[in-house]
């Protein structure tokens, strides 16, 4: 099972505060000797939640260690940056730490699942990390949603996030716009025109639904405009009449002997509307 293999692969190394092994030693290390892992999904971290954590540490010590492994010049976090940061903030010189002599590769693992596993990444970094989980590790969409607990369409469309006009990625990143505002704006695939509709967002305050609405007349018209040009106009005709009644593209591809007909969707919310058209 994936879950078995990343889920609980990550609870093995990690050591909760109420379950401590005798055969993971703690160590206190001098703070000054630890450093972060350059490739550490997570690129921004929250300062208010941090200084929330370093309030904490002050008043009850660090509950959980962190995971480390030696390198030659410290040791550098598997697991527990936030701990570490918020320690810093906190001017303690020590912190409690579990060294792990792990391949490199299983590292970045422990790594990208640790972080998934929390509810504050933002879509980008949570897109990012799931993208090198398949890309690098061989981990399927499927394993990835055992191991994290979250289900197979929400990660294929955070991923989707990462086809976006890369200054829309920046903009989604830093919550100027949200990641619904960015799944509205793949519909569209001039990317300057994707940036463009993105400021609009930002100065006109546009909701999610005002996007899509623009992002689908802008398709429709472009769909349109190539059907009058390559295409049969009784397939055109068959096309808008089918567009009206589910309130979708409707694409019909004709062959010598055979043919389909292909219906999109955009939404869980559209979906049900067709299903409810033909059933």
């Amino acid at each position: 099972m994936a879950k078995n293999r990343l889920g609980k692969g990550l609870s093995a190394l990690i050591p909760n505060n109420n379950t401590v092994s005798s055969d993971k030693e703690i160590v206190n290390l001098k703070i000054n000797q630890i450093y972060p892992n350059k490739e550490q999904p997570r690129k921004i971290f929250d300062q208010e939640k941090l200084s929330v954590l370093s309030e904490s540490i002050k008043n009850y010590g660090i509950l959980q260690p962190i995971v480390v492994k030696k390198e030659e010049d410290g040791y550098m976090i598997i697991a527990g940056e936030r701990r570490f940061r918020a320690a810093k903030i906190a001017n303690l010189k020590e912190m409690p730490a579990v060294v792990k002599d792990l391949p490199i590769k299983d590292i970045m693992e422990i790594a990208l699942i640790e972080n998934l596993q929390r509810e504050d990444l933002n879509a980008i970094e949570e897109a990012i990390a799931y993208k090198s989980l398949i890309e690098n590790y061989k981990v399927t969409q499927e394993e990835i949603s055992e191991a994290v607990g979250k289900s197979r369409p929400h990660i294929t469309n955070t991923l989707r996030l990462l086809n976006l006009d890369d200054r829309v990625i920046n903009l989604v990143e830093e919550g100027q716009i949200t990641p619904g505002h960015g799944k509205a704006l793949l519909r569209i695939e001039n990317k300057n025109i994707q940036y463009e509709i993105a400021l609009r967002i930002i100065k006109e305050r546009l909701s999610v639904r005002e996007v899509e609405t623009i992002s689908k007349n802008m398709t429709d018209k472009k769909e349109i405009k190539n059907k009058k040009v390559n295409k049969d106009p009784f397939i055109v005709n068959i096309e808008d009449k089918l567009r009206d009644v589910f309130g979708t593209k409707v694409n019909i591809l004709k062959g010598k002997k055979k043919g389909k007909i292909e219906i999109e969707y955009y939404s869980d919310e559209e979906l049900e509307g067709i299903l409810e058209q033909i059933l």
